[in-house]
């Protein structure tokens, strides 16, 4: 599909098209028709299966703040019933089943992701949050088949890409899990006959639960509605975006600092970074191109602009400073930067000697201390920007400076600040 950005009427389209936001659309000239007049209303859908959403699920949160910056009333659909079930789309596994209790509190996390990017309230463009275990807790099965069902066959659900994949690599596909795509469809129906929600966007994988959508609310309450998918988000050496040596790139501060969260963007391959400050800043075109055409050394300053840019986004401008100069004071051998990941170490372990393994593990900078060993013997690991080279070093007093404080490296990227108690 050829989409042209300039061919559009409608903002929504414009913006989406033009910073590279769009896949595919099940109907481009009747989307742009419905998003150019009124106020267009949008969904998409996040299941609770963490304390909080990562980088990986961030084009989806700024396709919501796209449809209201452009008029639109973005709506947040909470997987509070899906949740229990999951997502086997693009999985290769059945995923763990969450209790009622773990999937509350992770949606208490992941509301906290979009403040920051949405308006919410109550006015005709106000972003709102909705559960879908408010209608499907009470769905009674046999009405459901009877009513739903009889609309989906067998022969085209087993045709989707992941279900075909799960069976001809002979891995299990429940029942369980076969039953989401109805629901899923089930929910735009809902939201369409709820709020009058007409869009509902998604990944690219999503493609064939949106079209069933459709399909159901067509046949069962004959209103129109739309689909738009984005593409699959991979770095320009083919990664997948938002995956690093140390994890996901949480957007909850307390599982992702500002600092390291920072640091993502500003590592950005050289290639990548003009495109994501279309996907996930809303930096204007004029700027963006002229960032576009920098060449040799001038890139990092490119990547430092996305840095600061997408970091003040999430974690506000104030935070967005502080872990930009927390990085220059590190890249100068400083080792007081306030931002920097901190943890913090009663001064009588100091005193009797901490062992640098527990001590990176405590900082977040290995994950455990075979992994402390394996850095330390490849010269990876530095404490005040010395090199460790023994595992059974241990950090005492007189690695503090003035302020009590040390500094653990593991590598050129890696910083956490060791203060003592």
């Amino acid at each position: 599909m050829t989409l042209d950005a300039s061919a559009q009427s409608s903002a929504f389209l414009q913006e989406m098209i033009g910073r590279g936001h769009v896949y595919q659309i099940t109907d481009e000239k009747g989307l742009d028709a419905y998003a150019a007049s009124g106020v267009p209303c949008g969904y998409i859908g996040f299941d609770a299966t963490a304390k909080s959403l990562h980088v990986g699920s961030l084009v989806q949160i700024m396709n919501l703040r796209r449809l209201q910056q452009a008029g639109g009333k973005p709506v947040v659909l909470m997987g509070g019933g899906t949740t229990k079930i999951g997502d086997p789309t693009d999985k290769e596994k059945s995923r763990p089943i969450l209790t009622t209790e773990e999937i509350a509190s992770n949606m208490d996390g992941i509301r906290k992701n979009f403040e920051p990017f949405l308006k919410f309230g109550n006015g005709p463009t106000d972003a709102i949050m909705v559960d879908n275990a408010d209608w499907l807790d009470q769905i009674k099965w046999i009405e459901f088949l009877r009513d739903y069902g009889k609309h989906f066959t067998i022969n085209k659900m087993i045709a989707q890409e992941t279900v075909r994949r799960r069976l001809d690599n002979e891995e299990p596909y429940t029942f369980l899990e076969f039953n989401y795509m109805l629901l899923q469809a089930y929910d735009f129906m809902e939201l369409a006959r709820r709020l009058d929600c007409r869009i509902q966007m998604g990944g690219s994988d999503q493609w064939g639960n949106i079209v069933n959508g459709i399909d159901l609310t067509r046949r069962i309450i004959d209103k129109q509605v739309f689909g738009v998918t984005t593409p699959l988000i991979t770095t320009a050496s083919g990664g997948k975006m938002g995956k690093t040596a140390e994890g996901a790139v949480w957007l909850n501060p307390n599982m992702r600092s500002p600092y390291d969260y920072w640091q993502f963007w500003r590592n950005t391959e050289d290639a990548d970074v003009a495109r994501f400050m279309r996907l996930f800043t809303d930096l204007p075109e004029s700027e963006i191109s002229e960032y576009a055409k920098a060449q040799g050394a001038q890139i990092n300053d490119a990547k430092k602009r996305l840095a600061d840019v997408a970091t003040a986004m999430l974690h506000g401008e104030q935070e967005a400073a502080k872990s930009a100069a927390a990085a220059e004071a590190v890249f100068k051998g400083g080792g007081n930067a306030e931002g920097m990941p901190t943890f913090e170490v009663e001064r009588s372990k100091l005193a009797a000697g901490y062992p640098i393994t527990d001590a990176l593990i405590a900082a977040g900078l290995v994950d455990s201390k075979g992994d402390a060993k394996r850095q330390i013997a490849g010269n990876a690991v530095k404490l005040n920007g010395d090199p460790v080279t023994d595992d059974k070093y241990a950090v005492k007093e007189a690695a503090l400076d003035a302020d009590g404080t040390a500094r653990l490296s593991v590598g050129k990227k890696r910083h956490a600040r060791l203060k003592a108690l």
